[in-house]
């Protein structure tokens, strides 16, 4: 089994009699809330992904005044990775490695636009907030590396074929 497929026997028969009402809530509801984390999660990325593919100058003149070098090529692989890696993660589709390519891409965003250190006061404080958010967001990708998309997706089709 690749590594991006979901193991569809990996809760199968798991006793859930000893487990609290969220935990058999959540081992029972598996594969749903996967879904519905891959479509929050992925969302923002989509759309925001989007916008930059259909405004790469805005883009990447933001990439240049960041001073940082090739911008348009920064911009245009910027856009793509933010924009399929997250339609990748919304479809579940190569889950885990689409996951892994928008935590590097949001690692890399971060470090360019949430440099809160670097600010002026009056901005450190919403640059810490995005900072953050980002941080919050990788957890969500990683979580996601570990737990696979789940059997509403693309690559748990794929493994039940």
């Amino acid at each position: 089994m690749a590594s991006y497929d979901y193991d569809t026997t990996r809760d199968a028969g798991r006793n859930t009699a000893g487990l609290g009402w969220v935990d058999r809530t959540a081992v029972g509801n598996r594969d749903l809330i996967l879904l519905v984390a891959r479509l929050l999660i992925g969302a923002i990325f989509v759309e925001s992904g989007f916008g930059k593919l259909t405004n790469l100058g805005g883009f990447a003149g933001n990439l240049e005044s960041q001073g940082l070098p090739f911008p348009t090529l920064l911009a245009a692989v910027g856009g793509a990775v933010e924009f399929f890696g997250g339609l990748a993660v919304v479809l579940g589709l190569w889950t885990r490695v689409a996951a892994a390519a928008v935590i590097v891409f949001t690692i890399m965003a971060t470090l360019i636009a949430h440099r809160y250190w670097a600010v002026p006061p009056e901005a450190a404080g919403m640059q810490k907030i995005q900072f953050m958010k980002n941080v919050a967001i990788i957890g969500g990708f990683f979580a996601l590396i570990a737990a696979g998309a789940g059997r509403f997706s693309v690559d748990g089709w794929r493994s039940r074929r």
